[in-house]
């Protein structure tokens, strides 16, 4: 026979294991509303000002205080445009909306650190599945259970990305578009083992942050890149075999197609070094690929690359942008 002590004592280890589940599944159930980004850099920092200027809470997270730097003077620099447009006769009114957005979002060296109560994720940095893979891991081991994880990644498969962690249900991809302020759309890639619950919400934040969101199964190029990058492609075999001018192929692709940029404008825009690690990625880890002429890489790319020429960034590419 238990004492009444006894029973008091087990229903209220009782309530407590029933409030854990409830909260548990509350938190599981929660929406989105502090963010982390990993990354300073114009693709990260492009999320965290999008976030801020819909009111989100978010952290901006690089390694040293020049990349925050850097990443900030580039927020800065784009909230400087949209506000001169939003209030061209009223400078108070500009300064006063920068600041607010601004006043949305801080900045950390310590990833770990930032990561305590955070709802969702974004990994912004270098495309090396490794270096990625290496960082989840990590911060898998100190993230709430809550978190989801999210690559902004251009090519890389999120399965392969996602595997370095036990969260593989609140994995998925969340790819933006660059400049990410003016470009509306963002893939939301899903793996097998991604929920509806977490693609439901990363549709519900797209949206708030003013976003068109697209579902993508975990493809290689997910839809966009899968499209652009062998269109890109045949482009460069047109110039290489002698058959057009790039500036008649990107006069041609504008004129004719109604592209706002030809295919060389648009390579030197996105960066050839980006281009030919994707196409590298896509030609050596996928089986069913390797055998299409599409994706086979370029040699005008490798030395263009090795020459140290990556397009706009470093001043020229198929173009020269230092004049």
């Amino acid at each position: 026979m238990f004492s009444s002590k006894t029973l008091v004592t087990r229903s209220l280890s009782r309530f407590q294991v029933l409030s854990a589940r409830s909260f548990a599944s509350s938190a599981s159930m929660a929406s989105i509303e502090k963010i982390v980004v990993i990354g300073a850099g114009l693709m990260g920092s492009g999320i965290v000002q999008v976030a801020a200027q819909a009111n989100y809470k978010v952290v901006m997270v690089d390694q040293s205080a020049d990349a925050l730097k850097k990443g900030e003077g580039i927020i800065r620099g784009s909230l400087k445009r949209i506000a001169k447009k939003k209030f061209p006769d009223s400078t108070s009114e500009q300064d006063k909306f920068i600041e607010g957005v601004c006043a949305n979002y801080s900045t950390s060296s310590d990833a770990i650190e930032s990561l305590k109560d955070t709802d969702l994720l974004v990994e912004a940095i270098v495309e090396n599945l490794e270096v990625k893979r290496k960082l989840f891991s990590l911060l898998d081991q100190n993230a709430p259970a809550k978190t989801i994880f999210c690559s902004n990644t251009s090519s890389l498969p999120i399965s392969h990305i996602a595997s370095s962690t036990k969260r593989l249900e609140r994995f998925a991809g969340l790819h933006f578009f660059n400049p990410v302020p003016q470009m509306k759309l963002v893939e939301v890639i899903s793996t097998d083992d991604t929920s509806k619950k977490v693609l439901k919400d990363l549709f519900d934040f797209s949206k708030k942050i003013g976003k068109s969101p697209i579902a993508c199964k975990d493809t290689p190029g997910f839809i966009v890149n899968r499209l652009l990058v062998p269109y890109m492609l045949e482009a460069l075999r047109l110039y290489e075999r002698g058959d057009a001018t790039l500036q008649d192929i990107d006069t041609g692709m504008k004129l004719g197609a109604g592209y706002p940029m030809g295919p060389f404008e648009l390579m030197d825009y996105v960066g050839l070094d980006t281009l030919k690690f994707i196409t590298e990625q896509w030609y050596s880890s996928n089986p069913h690929l390797k055998g299409e002429s599409l994706v086979i890489p370029s040699p005008s790319i490798e030395k263009l690359v090795s020459q140290g020429h990556l397009g706009r960034k470093s001043g020229k590419g198929f173009y020269d942008y230092s004049k």
